[in-house]
């Protein structure tokens, strides 16, 4: 545990979702610039996936999960996470960083990091190296056409694509 440096550049992060990268069934979380027109997706793993849907979704479960303990932990020990920072991108892998009050950071996979920012409403943010190596700018404009096409996506099937004779 260290504390985070000063003078980075910082952008702030919402959770669009959680899809399913085709073919290869990967889920990826899709974070967006709050304000900017970059996207940022992150490959994790499907139990990852899973939680994060459920805190986007309001999913209370019967008992506390992994990423709903550590937060109880966190508030009952009067330590709540502030931050949550993308800090990096080496060899495909992305890292992160969980920021708590005084600098003290802890290094979490993001997937973890964003599940748990989810449920304690603490702010989600990139690195701008991050951002410029990985995000993938889609304006405004062009937002609502991606939109489109995906509802497309989701409702066609291969008989649309049958030819009459």
């Amino acid at each position: 545990m260290e504390p985070t440096g000063e003078g980075a550049s910082l952008t702030e992060l919402s959770v669009v979702g959680v899809r399913v990268e085709l073919p290869s069934q990967q889920p990826i979380v899709l974070l967006k610039e709050v304000d900017g027109d970059r996207y940022l997706p992150i490959w994790i793993g499907a139990v990852e996936a899973t939680a994060i849907a459920f805190a986007q979704q309001g999913v209370v479960t019967a008992r506390p999960m992994t990423h709903d303990l550590l937060r109880d932990v966190l508030e009952a020990f009067e330590r709540p996470l502030q931050t949550v920072t993308i800090t990096e991108l080496r060899e495909g892998v992305f890292y992160a960083e969980l920021g708590f009050e005084g600098g003290v950071t802890v290094s979490a996979r993001p997937s973890d990091a964003i599940a748990l920012a989810m449920r304690s409403g603490a702010t989600i943010r990139g690195e701008e190296t991050v951002l410029a190596e990985a995000g993938i700018a889609i304006p405004d404009e062009q937002e609502d056409e991606v939109e489109k096409f995906r509802e497309f996506l989701d409702t066609i099937t291969p008989e649309d694509f049958e030819q009459e004779s």
